[in-house]
Order: structure tokens, then sequence, then C-alpha cells
């Protein structure tokens, strides 16, 4: 599951780029392309602002896991208990992980969007 979860990932953001793509060698004018352009690095910007937040967030629940493994290795508590906890870190310490890498397919889409649309710029 969590390899289609990559590959929508993949799928979603390269057909963003090829829609990008495309609408830009489509337009004729130079004043439409970059107009275009631009809006699409605004779209893009906003996409990367939230994808670089994400990393925060991640490394605040890493930091948590830490601290629960800590915490639960401090305690000794009886087995059923550390066993239940220790499912649930690693629960989350997968998701945690799949997320990092479902943005940083993000970021290196966009950042491909971010170039094609400056060549589209500064070419005429």
């Amino acid at each position: 599951m969590k390899f289609l979860s990559y590959l929508y990932r993949f799928a979603s953001n390269f057909l963003f780029l090829v829609l990008v793509y495309f609408s830009l060698n489509f337009l004729d004018k130079y004043e439409q392309r970059v107009i275009v352009a631009v809006l699409v690095l605004v779209y893009c910007a906003m996409r990367a602002a939230s994808s670089l937040r994400s990393f925060y967030f991640f490394q605040r629940i890493e930091r948590l896991e830490v601290e629960t493994r800590r915490l639960s290795a401090a305690a000794g508590e009886g087995h059923s208990g550390s066993s239940q906890r220790k499912l649930v870190v690693n629960e989350v310490s997968a998701l945690r992980q799949a997320g990092e890498m479902k943005a940083y397919i993000d970021l290196l889409f966009l950042a491909l969007i971010v170039l094609l649309c400056v060549s589209k710029i500064v070419t005429n």
C-alpha cells in the first residue's frame, strides 16, 4: 500500500509537470507565457512552503518517538504494555518516513517545474 501511495504521488506530480510543459509550449505570445509561468511559480512556491513546513512537523514527531522510547525503557513496565507501545511507535515511525518520502517527491517535481517555468520566462 505504501508503494501505491508513492506511485500515486509520482503520477500526479508527473501529470502536473506535463500539464505545465504543454501549457507553456502551446502559448504563442510571450506575455501570455510569462503570466502563466509566474502563476505556476506562485503555486509551486505555496506547495513548496507547505512541503517544507511538513518537514518541521515530521521532525517534531521524530523527537516524540525518541522521547517515548526513552520513557518506555526507563519505566520498565510490563511486557504487554511495552509491546503495545512499541507497536504504536513503530507504526508512527513508518507513517512519518512515508510522509517524508512523499514530501521529497513533491519537492523534486516542484523543482523541475520551477526550472521549466524559469526557462520559458528567460527564453523568447
